[in-house]
């Protein structure tokens, strides 16, 4: 059977342009999906990262501390700094922030001899509140919550 020609065109290229149109309309939310499943990770990782970074800080901070009264104030004053970075819906994070746990640890002993060690945690419910808005299917492979530790040698 041959082809009649259509202004120019045979209907078989006009089939051949339908069917690339279908093809591309049931690729189009997968590959979609794949790019924002990638951003949302690569932001989490960032933002991983500086929590990492903010309990490092903190308890850097602490340790140099020499009066222990005043150990606490330090160490959240350097996470303070160190989150100063991130905001989540228009809200710097901070220690005072609702949505981030700052706990810093009393200087104990550790290891042997006199040796007193503080540690501090960073945790974040990343789940709740994500740096991006969630995408459906995306959302429930992020986790649930970000949490760090920080063990630093006062002495």
């Amino acid at each position: 059977m041959r082809d009649c020609v259509l202004g120019g065109r045979t209907s078989s290229t006009r089939r051949e342009r339908g069917t690339a149109a279908v093809e591309f309309a049931l690729i189009v939310p997968v590959l979609v999906l794949l790019v924002f499943g990638i951003v949302s990770y690569g932001m989490m990782l960032s933002f991983r990262q500086t929590l990492s970074q903010a309990a490092t800080e903190g308890a850097r901070a602490a340790a140099v501390q020499l009066d222990p009264s005043q150990r606490t104030s330090s160490a959240e004053e350097a996470i303070d700094d160190a989150l100063a970075t991130l905001s989540v819906g228009g809200t710097t994070l901070s220690c005072d922030n609702p949505h981030v746990t700052c706990q810093i640890g009393a200087a104990v002993s550790c290891g042997t001899g006199t040796a007193q060690c503080v540690t501090v945690t960073v945790t974040y419910p990343y789940r709740d509140h994500p740096v991006i808005p969630s995408v459906p299917l995306v959302d429930r492979t992020l986790p649930e919550s970000l949490s760090y530790s920080a063990t630093v040698r006062v002495s």
